[in-house]
């Protein structure tokens, strides 16, 4: 059975406080470097969701100890001190990038054989820079269909070290995973970036979770980056933010309905970069407040469309898009070609459903013009499998009737509870969220 979605519209603006669940880039993060930590790590306030538990799932395929409570969102890992204790593994990525990415580098980084596979969609997902630059370390790549994807198998006998070329212009992702193993090369890793490096912030998070577990990367330049060697990581508490993709679709329903959200458990200076989605909010006339502890955002009387280069913060160009509609004049979502290798090609899939409302949309190679629309269609959005697509366009849902949600449980991948949560919010102004199945 499909599990649907029906939106209902607000009558009066929204006005709520709201805690979202923990990040899953940071969750992940501190999953790995726990891991390859000296001694016992504790996670606090992890995000449980189905990418996060494909990463426990496959640490402990590789053999490490991990407890999970999720009544209290802790998750406590015995690192062994940079060692992988299993020396054979067939780990199971789902689709979700992330683990993908960071398994593939840490097995790389171990000694044995470890088999990786995804699901259709991961195994169309480049992995291909990675390798490359996995092989140049020492690894031992093999590919049982197309090179440069899943299914592959390394054979591994750790990292020699040295001088390596990556492509940026890809995934942050191949970045963030290569400087997180390097600690464990028998020699300094120096990594040279050869194309422009897009999602530049999840870089800097991954470097400022290092540094905060004792290994500092040393940056030369902006396309130049030096690991030391021998070093390990060592054992902490780690406390993981809100999930600053997670909560800008509680920020776009305060701006959507004129109203006002604030969203609890920010620090003054967050790791993730989709926090500076507020600001885009602010051009398009929001008013915005940041504090220890809290990010408020309150909604415009009319909201005006605006032209930005979302390469840095693109989880939330979607968000954006399913806002465009009701601003006045067009929105142009720039330089976001990367988008179209993630969970699904998500500049076709925004243009593809915003057509079916009935918006004005043009698809570009690299991004997205998007023009107000006064006349919206109900319709059933698909999502494709990509848990984005079905969290933002439900937005749209709050201004019109008639718009459903197809498959929506795909929220699972990174918050399960979305529904809930908006429906909490919107009941008190005469929406919500109702399930259905067919």
């Amino acid at each position: 059975m499909t599990e649907f979605r029906l939106i209902l519209p607000v009558k009066s603006p929204i006005h709520a406080e709201v805690s979202v669940p923990g990040s899953k880039s940071i969750t992940n993060r501190a999953l790995l470097l726990a891991a390859l930590s000296d001694g016992e790590s504790s996670i606090e306030g992890a995000l449980f969701s189905d990418d996060t538990r494909i990463m426990i799932n496959a640490l402990r395929a590789l053999h490490f100890q991990i407890e999970e409570d999720e009544s209290s969102n802790r998750i406590t890992v015995c690192g062994e001190g940079g060692d992988i204790p299993a020396k054979s593994a067939d780990l199971f990525v789902g689709n979700a990038g992330t683990a993908a990415r960071f398994l593939l580098a840490a097995a790389a980084g171990g000694h044995g054989r470890y088999r990786l596979d995804g699901t259709p969609r991961m195994r169309e997902r480049p992995l291909e820079d990675l390798t490359k630059a996995l092989q140049a370390l020492g690894a031992r790549v093999s590919f049982e269909g197309k090179t440069g994807f899943m299914p592959l198998t390394i054979e591994a006998s750790g990292l020699r070290g040295g001088p390596v070329d990556l492509r940026g212009d890809v995934s942050s992702q191949f970045l963030s995973a290569l400087l997180m193993v390097s600690p464990l090369a028998e020699k300094p890793v120096e990594i040279r970036i050869t194309e422009p490096l897009i999602s530049e912030p999840y870089v800097v998070m991954t470097m400022r979770m290092m540094y905060e577990r004792g290994i500092e990367v040393e940056r030369t330049a902006p396309d130049h980056f030096i690991i030391p060697a021998g070093r390990h990581y060592q054992s902490r508490a780690y406390p993981v933010e809100p999930d600053a993709s997670s909560a800008s679709y509680f920020f776009a329903a305060a701006a959507l309905t004129g109203g006002k959200v604030t969203v609890k458990g920010f620090p003054i200076e967050p790791l993730q970069g989709d926090v500076e989605f507020v600001e885009v909010l602010r051009r398009m006339g929001c008013r915005v407040s940041r504090s220890e502890g809290e990010i408020t955002v309150i909604g415009a009387e009319k909201l005006q469309g605006v032209d930005v280069d979302m390469n840095r913060i693109s989880d939330t160009a979607i968000t954006l898009a399913a806002m465009a509609p009701f601003a006045s004049g067009s929105t142009m979502i720039r330089n976001v070609r990367h988008m179209r290798l993630q969970e699904t090609d998500r500049l076709h899939a925004i243009a593809a459903e915003l057509s079916r409302l009935g918006v004005s949309v043009e698809e570009k190679e690299d991004g997205l013009t998007i023009r107000p629309a006064e006349n919206i269609h109900p319709a059933t959005v698909r999502t494709y499998n990509d848990h984005r697509i079905a969290m933002s366009f439900a937005l749209i849902g709050l201004k019109v009737e008639g718009i459903q949600i197809a498959d929506s449980d795909c929220v699972s991948k990174t918050f399960p509870d979305y529904f809930e949560l908006l429906d909490q919010i919107c009941r008190p102004v005469g929406g919500g969220c109702e399930r259905m199945t067919g």
